[in-house]
């Protein structure tokens, strides 16, 4: 009877006669907490930063964050070597290798948990937009001192007196327009993906910009200068390239800005917009560089200037350069990259 009541009650009895404890109700089980999990411990990096030539222990940085950033291990060296600001410094994985970006993340670098890097001064620093502003200023007023002949530029007599010819006030108007558009698109349009540059390359692209202008200017601003063989019909048809290429530079200006939103390094694949200027994106990856060369093509066509023919081949060559090396940079981030676009002249170069 004592067996047939533990039974109801849903006890079992075990083989050397024990009881054993009903199982609790369903309801009674689901109250119970989980175990809690254990926190999964950080590992911090050990960082150490090493001079690229010589090899010498320049910081050691201790229990470092696995998601630090480049640009973060950049300030911390920075504190312990404050003549080496981060927009000065250089952080390669191998001495002769390339930098690293300040975005790439400690964790997903392929390093240890002990990690060397290797450090090299890039120099003395200075901003994008104070070069550009620099650059431009000075072929603008360069080329309108010679536009107004001021004294110890040509004889005497032709001193702040202005040209018989048309085209040569036309030619001023074209120049100084261009330039006027640069600095305008260096304030409000273009956005950088590095904030500095070597302050040394100031002085080498001011010295190729106002050279040229200084060069260009003197002989179309010349007293004995000598207007298009074909007169009005060249410099009409030149003024119609100039300005249609000037349009079509800024309109690829506005697309590529709008490509990255402020504040960012974001990287895409331009494609032609509603603008018919931009258009040109199904066949060349870098159509600002074709637009300013045609725009350099019809200012040559409107003075017939041998300086200014000059200025445009050079121009062209290092804008070639510069538009194979984003075009490779293309193909090599993006694999849907258009098949069909050139660097810079359609099915050309």
């Amino acid at each position: 009877m004592d067996a047939l009541a533990l039974e109801a009650a849903g006890s079992k009895k075990t083989s050397n006669g024990a009881v054993a404890a009903a199982p609790l109700p369903a309801q009674t089980q689901s109250k119970r907490k989980p175990a809690k999990k254990a926190k999964k411990a950080v590992v911090f990096f050990e960082v150490e930063i090493l001079d690229a030539k010589t090899k010498d222990k320049l910081c050691f940085l201790d229990k470092v964050e696995p998601n630090a950033t480049i640009g973060e291990i950049k300030s911390m060296f920075h504190k312990s070597h404050p003549q080496w600001y981060p927009a000065r410094q250089s952080i390669r994985l191998d001495p002769k290798g390339k930098s690293l970006k300040d975005e790439d993340v400690l964790q997903h670098l392929p390093v240890g948990t002990t990690a060397t890097f290797y450090f090299r001064d890039l120099g003395a620093q200075i901003s994008w937009v104070t070069v550009f502003l620099t650059e431009y200023t000075g072929p603008l007023v360069i080329y309108l001192m010679f536009y107004f002949r001021v004294p110890f530029i040509y004889a005497p007599k032709y001193d702040f007196t202005t040209s018989k010819h048309w085209v040569v006030h036309l030619a001023c108007m074209c120049h100084s327009f261009h330039y006027c558009k640069r600095l305008l698109e260096t304030l409000f349009v273009h956005r950088f993906s590095h904030g500095t540059m070597p302050l040394r390359n100031i002085f080498k692209n001011c010295t190729y910009y106002w050279g040229f202008a200084a060069w260009m200017a003197y002989y179309i601003n010349h007293p004995l200068y000598t207007p298009p063989i074909y007169g009005e019909q060249q410099i009409r048809l030149a003024l119609i390239i100039f300005l249609f290429c000037q349009i079509g530079n800024f309109s690829i200006h506005i697309a590529l800005r709008n490509l990255r939103p402020p504040g960012s390094k974001t990287r895409k694949i331009p494609y032609p917009t509603k603008n018919p200027f931009t258009w040109i994106f199904l066949l060349v990856s870098c159509p600002n560089y074709t637009y300013e060369l045609g725009s350099w093509l019809g200012f040559t066509l409107m003075t017939q200037c041998l300086p200014v023919a000059f200025f445009t081949l050079v121009g062209f060559i290092q804008m070639t350069v510069w538009a194979k090396g984003k075009h490779r940079s293309y193909l090599k981030e993006f694999r849907d990259y258009p098949p069909l676009r050139s660097p810079i002249l359609p099915f050309i170069l």
